[in-house]
């Protein structure tokens, strides 16, 4: 998986992705429309953010590269990369429990805060995607 050039795309399947882990020094993109939401985009070797309409929703440290990044009612999914393991944190619904998928394992059962996020670990090396996915447990 490639790192995101113009820091932040739609996807022919209608997802986004973003990031781009390789950079030495920050970027961001702006004002990028999807889906009626404007979205901004902060990325760097050290950290990946994704706001929309200024609310949280991505931020990774180190920096990553997600790709087919999808919010749903039922949760949140997509694929990353990164030059090292990373710490991903999500904005989902607050206080609810989420099965937590990495590479279609079982990560076990985590619950939101009361501000919605959730947080995990992830062991990247580079050139090699991980599929993360979090569904919400009913």
């Amino acid at each position: 998986m490639p790192v995101i050039e113009e820091l932040i795309c739609i996807e022919q399947d209608g997802t986004i992705s973003f990031g781009n882990y390789k950079l030495g020094q920050k970027a961001k993109k702006s004002d990028f429309e999807y889906q009626g939401d404007i979205y901004k985009v902060k990325t760097y070797n050290e950290i990946t953010k994704l706001e929309r309409n200024d609310m949280f929703v991505y931020e990774s440290v180190p920096g990553t590269a997600a790709e087919h990044f999808k919010v749903t009612n039922a949760g949140v999914e997509f694929s990353v990369e990164g030059s090292q393991d990373a710490q991903i944190t999500v904005q989902l619904e607050e206080d609810t429990d989420y099965e937590v998928y990495v590479n279609n394992v079982a990560a076990g059962n985590m619950k939101t805060n009361m501000s919605g996020k959730l947080s995990v670990s992830v062991e990247l090396e580079e050139g090699v995607a991980v599929q993360v996915r979090a569904v919400k447990r009913i």
